[in-house]
């Protein structure tokens, strides 16, 4: 046993030894990047289009023949793609390096209220799968926790970083609760359904969380100050924060949202929302955001049209809601770097292509609060963007030739990049 031990430690050990490459530096010259397609992020493009970024910020954006040439360097992008970086949301990269060992995994809270639990701390900027994540075009992530009936706060985060000091761009910018779900799964030796309702044990937990967000609202720095988790709450009460309501059947999302309401949680973000497209007028009258689950899966009830879950996001952007996709589920932190494949997804099932590159862009940023600084070309906005070969939606052709964070430009080669090169060379040789 302490062989196999030994064993982990050292792959581990080499593992991180290897780990992401040095930061980019602060921009020091201007740049010009001309003749590209220009992606906005607001559903418009600029054909032959030029943007200038200068001290990690955009300043001028237009057409090639609007823009003066006065740039320290200048990159030709005819014929290429220029797209603002992708945000990641729901998202825990960072939060775990390698499942099978537990020292490398941050996400396993004990209890289930937890609002003090900031992601922020436990975030590892070194990460091989933050690494991953950028030669796709994914330059920001929210990190979320995901453990506990009130799991803790998210925090958005750039991927060019030394440290989690570094990476933050907007800390604790949401609580996130996760509802009781009203259904168990059945004992087939007793002849149960696979499914049961199970209304004792679901109200019994939407009781706790009542008395326990009713004790939270009494919080006084006077007499409580010392309660790190009620304090915790309190943005939220005010509306300093955002809550992110992680709920999928109708029922779920019909109780938590009024639940919530009551409490004075106005400031709402639907997570995950599979049965959204069944109450349509419910989330557009209260205004709720969608973060919709990402299309690659399968219906959750066999009854249910096998290609919806491809369809949502059509259905909830035509019901006027401001939607983007998230990528939580089976092997989320490495098909993280599919997300811009996700929205592909979405556009092949009746999202125009460049509302689709909106949802993981500017839609994004709203629902994050972060649209002062990215989510589109903006003059005035970071100069967080990535030139693209192609189509950066499409596997095939989502190609990247250069990125920057904050005008930093940051360098793409990545362990997968590396064996790429290495295997095309080899079968390429005759």
């Amino acid at each position: 046993m302490k062989k196999i031990i030994y064993l982990l430690s050292a792959f581990y050990l080499s593992f991180v030894a290897t780990a992401q490459q040095t930061p980019a530096p602060i921009q020091s010259e201007s740049i010009l990047i001309q003749g590209a397609t220009l992606h906005i992020g607001d559903g418009t493009i600029i054909e032959n289009g030029s943007l200038g970024l200068e001290n990690g910020k955009i300043v001028e954006i237009g057409s090639s023949t609007s823009i003066t040439n006065n740039y320290t360097t200048q990159i030709d992008a005819t014929g290429q793609h220029v797209y603002p970086g992708f945000i990641a949301t729901n998202s825990t990269v960072g939060m775990v390096e390698i499942d099978a060992i537990r020292p490398t995994n941050d996400l396993n809270e004990i209890g289930t209220f937890l609002p003090n639990i900031r992601t922020i701390i436990a975030y590892n900027a070194e990460s091989k799968v933050v690494e991953s994540l950028r030669p796709n075009g994914i330059l920001t992530a929210q990190i979320v926790p995901t453990r506990g009936r009130i799991a803790g706060s998210s925090t958005v985060v750039q991927l060019d970083a030394w440290n989690w000091e570094d990476a933050a761009i907007k800390t604790d910018e949401g609580m996130h609760i996760y509802w009781p779900r009203s259904y168990r799964r059945g004992n087939p030796t007793k002849g149960e359904d696979p499914l049961l309702y199970d209304q004792k044990n679901y109200d019994k937990q939407v009781l706790e969380l009542d008395a326990y967000l009713k004790e939270a609202k009494t919080f006084t720095t006077a007499t409580d100050k010392k309660h790190l988790p009620h304090a915790a709450l309190q943005a939220s009460f005010n509306g300093k924060q955002q809550v992110y309501l992680h709920a999928k059947e109708k029922r779920q999302i019909l109780d938590g949202i009024v639940f919530l309401q009551k409490h004075g949680l106005n400031n709402i973000v639907l997570v995950g929302g599979d049965d959204a497209h069944l109450i349509l007028p419910f989330l557009k009258k209260n205004d709720i955001p969608v973060i919709v689950s990402r299309p690659h899966r399968l219906p959750n009830t066999a009854d249910e049209d096998v290609k919806l879950p491809f369809k949502m996001a059509k259905l909830l952007m035509d019901a006027g809601l401001i939607i983007t996709i998230d990528v939580s589920g089976r092997m989320e932190r490495m098909n993280t770097r599919n997300l811009p494949f996700y929205a592909g997804t979405f556009a092949a099932y009746g999202v125009d292509k460049e509302k689709a590159v909106q949802m993981i862009t500017l839609n994004a940023a709203k629902i994050l609060s972060v649209e002062d600084k990215l989510g589109s070309l903006t003059v005035g906005k970071d100069a967080t963007l990535f030139i693209a070969i192609g189509d950066a939606l499409d596997m095939r052709t989502n190609q990247l030739s250069h990125a920057f964070i904050q005008g930093r430009a940051i360098l793409l080669e990545t362990h997968q990049t590396e064996l790429w090169k290495r295997y095309m060379e080899k079968f390429s040789r005759k």
